[in-house]
């Protein structure tokens, strides 16, 4: 997939703190150090919100529904 080149503003310390990774070889370059911690944050949030959906779910009814195909005789069900 291709780049594209962004420009934003960073407060000094956060600056500093991605130089010393780079420092540190921990990345190779602050684009590295940035991409990895937008993936890593997105991700975060991504499961964040699938674990509140899941929330919203009633483990009762839930059950329930997948129980459901499993309540058949073992005969009905389609030969694989």
């Amino acid at each position: 997939m291709g780049t594209t080149r962004v420009a934003f503003n960073v407060n000094e310390d956060l600056l500093r703190r991605v130089d010393r990774l780079v420092e540190e070889r921990r990345f190779p370059d602050r684009n590295q150090v940035v991409q990895v911690a937008l993936e890593e944050k997105i991700a975060r949030l991504d499961r964040s919100r699938f674990l509140q959906e899941a929330a919203k779910l009633d483990p009762t009814e839930e059950k329930a529904l997948a129980e459901e195909g499993l309540a058949g005789d073992v005969a009905e069900w389609p030969r694989y």
